[in-house]
């Protein structure tokens, strides 16, 4: 069964059906912080939720949500964060079994409002949770404030599903196949080499797309992403629609690229056609006529998102108290 608390009152419940068992009673005690768009935000929540259930059985899982008040967002988005979401400092006074920290809008990282807000998340959560998954910006943030490595920009984004192989032996791969296929979406990229002289263990990688998945264990052990096992199917056709949206709008001049890997050649068929006649007439109208499709995916990723995160809650349960004290203690008194 997992538990969603949203704020300080309100949860939810849901049944669930398998995975790692705790040996009492007590609740595993996630965070998430959540700094996607105002567009992505609930969508978000929905797909880490859906994932953690699915891989739980009869363990109790709670979920915290959390947010940086500093991330730019519009008046709704911030109402709703404000009704919905835990302050981030709720989660600096104490301590968790385990830690998710979402990517935010593409940007330069030192230069935004919440760079000192996510450097002292990713200072905190060394030393107060069992394991921190940093999903796609936020392992670029946290690998630059730990280790000053500086990420790269693509030409043009990268989109799609990727073939990634094992490269490396870790609890977090237990059990998976030695191939797998994983949804990016990002326009920066961290250098292999760089991460590896620094201690990081890649322990999935792509030819195309580069470290998928890497670890470093500190006091706490920190599980870095590029890419998105917790995307539900059609996460990359909206992605995909929300910039060409922005092409027509002239936010961007560049028509975005279609995602590599994903949809299957009839419907790839129908969004050239789209594209050509975008590009041809550049109006808002012309998102009207944008092809409504059930997508078709070459690939499945969902098989492989699952053995990530059962093997997560497997080390959460397993690693939770050793050599931590009560787990959820709050930190002694200055």
């Amino acid at each position: 069964m997992i538990k969603i608390r949203f704020g300080p009152c309100s949860t939810a419940l849901r049944d669930v059906s398998r995975g790692p068992t705790l040996r009492d009673n007590s609740p595993l005690v996630i965070g998430l912080v959540n700094n996607m768009p105002d567009g992505a935000l609930q969508a978000t929540e929905r797909q880490f939720c859906d994932l953690l259930a699915e891989v739980s059985k009869d363990l109790l899982v709670l979920i915290r949500f959390f947010s940086i008040p500093e991330l730019p967002r519009s008046a709704a988005g911030a109402a709703y964060v404000r009704q919905r979401y835990e302050d981030i400092g709720e989660m600096l006074t104490g301590r968790l079994d385990g830690l998710i920290v979402t990517g935010a809008a593409p940007s330069v990282l030192s230069s935004e409002p919440y760079w000192s807000t996510l450097r002292r998340v990713v200072d905190w959560a060394d030393g107060h949770t069992t394991s921190t998954v940093w999903s796609c910006l936020a392992a670029h943030a946290a690998t630059l404030h730990q280790d000053g490595i500086q990420r790269r920009r693509f030409r043009e984004k990268l989109s799609g599903v990727f073939e990634c192989a094992r490269t490396g032996e870790h609890e977090i791969v237990s059990g998976s196949s030695e191939q797998w296929f994983m949804p990016h979406s990002r326009y920066h990229d961290l250098p292999e080499d760089k991460l590896i002289a620094k201690g990081y263990c890649i322990v999935a990688r792509s030819p195309e797309a580069g470290a998928d998945m890497f670890v470093r264990q500190r006091r706490s052990l920190s599980i870095y992403l590029q890419g998105h096992p917790e995307y539900d199917p059609g996460a990359l056709f909206r992605e995909y629609r929300r910039d060409i949206q922005a092409f027509v709008a002239r936010e961007t001049d560049c028509y975005p690229s279609m995602p590599r890997g994903y949809f299957d050649d009839e419907t790839a068929a129908r969004f050239e056609e789209f594209r050509a006649r975008a590009i041809r007439d550049r109006r808002t109208h012309v998102v009207l006529n944008f092809p409504e499709t059930e997508t078709r995916l070459v690939h499945d990723w969902h098989e492989a998102s699952v053995r990530l995160y059962t093997n997560w809650l497997s080390y959460l349960v397993e690693h939770r108290h050793q050599g931590r004290g009560t787990a959820h203690s709050a930190p002694p008194a200055a």
